[in-house]
């Protein structure tokens, strides 16, 4: 029987680069911005209270987080790793986009999109097994999954996914189960669904008879307000660049009390409202490990990145007492 031994969630995007790269990485959202709507968004005048020397300090706890995540993934010596993430606009089009999709491939590529097409990075064996009973299993609870057996070219081009790869497992020796969980695109799935996924996800994952070990890692949010953001959908007070933080903060608590499922109680007009609605992936992994506490390794606001950064661990085999509560990070 199959086992999930341990469950990880992260930020992507600017998280995964150093801080003296986000002044220019923010100035091409923004001009991503401009070309969708029209007009160029302002700077968020939280921007001119960060420095990099503070930037650089904080960032540190997020790198830490990220470290640590990786090590225990490494030393949990797992057999595949399920990585859940939203698309947008990549490997998915707005001619084909699913609500749930899972990949079924035996390999793809990490790659990104540049002005010549797309570049190759790294192979990725995929597993392959796992991703069909998954689906099968998933369908008979009445999932209504989407499937891809292929990528063209085998390019997996999400940034949610790929980026978290190359950083996890750079030496790509662990097989992976790549889940896509619509984020953006309105309407999408609501969180109580994207909870009750997770929970079916680990029901079928202790149904598979391998004896193996598989790590659940989500990618995405935490709040942010980007170029990517549905703009057209959102009537309230929060502007280009904005992070909410307290609802960052309050979600982190629930999830570090082991009280994760309060949060499938939102609705996705609620994450719309505060810029977290790849708060999805999360959610779907928090159905999966259920009322397990997590281990908040990080949550920080950058507003020179556009986002609030977080970080977080379930060690689905550790004891009680092991077990770290309670929200990492500074308050501005």
């Amino acid at each position: 029987m199959a086992k999930l031994v341990a469950a990880m969630a992260s930020s992507h995007a600017f998280t995964l680069v150093d801080p003296e790269q986000w002044d220019e990485l923010r100035e091409r959202n923004r001009a991503g911005y401009k070309r969708r709507y029209g007009v160029e968004p302002p700077q968020h005048p939280k921007i001119s209270e960060e420095d990099l020397a503070g930037l650089r300090l904080r960032y540190g706890r997020v790198r830490a987080g990220l470290d640590e995540l990786r090590r225990s993934l490494h030393e949990q010596r797992p057999d595949a790793l399920i990585l859940i993430g939203d698309d947008q606009n990549e490997n998915f089009k707005e001619e084909h986009l699913p609500q749930i999709a899972i990949y079924l491939g035996a390999e793809v590529f990490t790659s990104e999109r540049g002005e010549g097409g797309p570049r190759r990075h790294q192979r990725y064996r995929c597993h392959a097994g796992l991703a069909q009973g998954l689906l099968d299993g998933l369908v008979e609870r009445e999932f209504d999954l989407s499937f891809s057996q292929a990528f063209p070219d085998s390019q997996l081009l999400s940034h949610a996914h790929g980026p978290i790869m190359e950083r996890m497992i750079p030496q790509a020796d662990i097989p992976v189960v790549l889940i896509f969980v619509n984020a953006i695109h309105l309407p999408a799935i609501g969180p109580g669904r994207c909870y009750r996924l997770g929970q079916a996800i680990r029901e079928v994952i202790e149904e598979q008879k391998a004896a193996e070990r598989v790590v659940l890692y989500a990618s995405g949010g935490l709040s942010h307000f980007t170029a990517g953001y549905p703009w057209r959908h959102y009537h309230g007070p929060y502007t280009y660049g904005s992070i909410s933080e307290e609802f960052d903060r309050r979600a982190l608590e629930l999830m570090a009390r082991g009280e994760g499922e309060r949060l499938a109680l939102l609705s996705s007009r609620d994450l719309l409202e505060h810029g977290d609605v790849e708060l999805r992936s999360w959610i779907t992994l928090l159905g999966a490990v259920g009322k397990r506490p997590a281990k908040v390794l990080a949550y920080e606001p950058f507003y020179r990145a556009l986002m609030g950064m977080a970080v977080a661990y379930w060690g689905m085999e550790e004891d009680e007492g092991s077990r770290v509560k309670g929200v990492k990070g500074s308050r501005e």
